[in-house]
């Protein structure tokens, strides 16, 4: 159990990294190497995988073009789906004998924290890019007295966000430990199979409430105007 939650594997000029970090390199290392192999072998893979996230997108974005949203949207979705799913990798061998154990970098409370700060700032990126940075401000802040109240607002957007994918991938994957230990021999395949399948709904509902955020701050702006 005590290997269950993320441990500092080795430090670089002092700065301990976790495991969940090697996770992450691990795990866009995989990305990237399958984007390149499906681009080469099977070229129509990616323009379906395109496809489904456009329609995707789209569905949440409401009136808005989605391919304006794809990259970032986009990119947030495959990341989680692998982010999430990732665990059932076997261990890593380290040069020094130990084995790093391949963990869902999302179990880590620093990177749900990181993805919903990427949220928060596209949010108000997005709406100053379509009004301008005054104008974008000017109407976030309008009325004067109701600042506060909208900055809390955007704050309890990034701890929701953050906590609801943490605890969901958190309590998924320690719900599975508990039951693989008590049946060894018949959980292994359902657990993947559970496991793959959560890590696969927490990134649509993670990214759906991103592309809901955006959304509504460009009906925010629009209405403004």
């Amino acid at each position: 159990m005590t290997d269950f939650f993320p441990r500092v594997v080795f430090s670089v000029f002092g700065v301990g990294v976790r495991d969940t970090v090697i996770s992450t390199w691990l795990m866009m290392a995989i990305i990237i190497g399958l984007t390149a192999l499906i681009g080469r072998k099977k070229p129509t893979m990616l323009e379906m995988v395109l496809d489904f996230l456009d329609d995707l997108i789209s569905s949440l974005i409401g009136d808005h073009p989605a391919a304006r949203y794809i990259p970032f949207l986009g990119s947030l979705a495959i990341f989680l789906a692998f982010a999430n799913g990732i665990s059932f990798l076997p261990s890593i061998p380290l040069p020094d004998g130990n084995m790093v154990t391949i963990i869902a970098p999302t179990r880590d409370l620093n990177t749900p924290v990181a993805l919903a700060a990427l949220v928060f700032f596209s949010v108000h990126y997005y709406g100053m890019q379509q009004q301008g940075v005054w104008a974008y401000l000017r109407n976030l802040a309008s009325p004067v007295f109701l600042l506060p109240l909208e900055l809390i607002g955007q704050v309890s957007r990034i701890v929701s966000l953050a906590i609801r994918l943490f605890g969901n991938v958190l309590s998924t994957e320690l719900i599975v430990l508990v039951v693989f230990m008590l049946l060894p021999l018949f959980v292994p395949l359902p657990a993947i199979g559970l496991n793959i399948f959560t890590g696969l709904l927490q990134a649509y509902i993670f990214t759906a409430l991103a592309a809901v955020y955006i959304s509504t701050g460009l009906e925010d702006v629009e209405e403004s105007e």
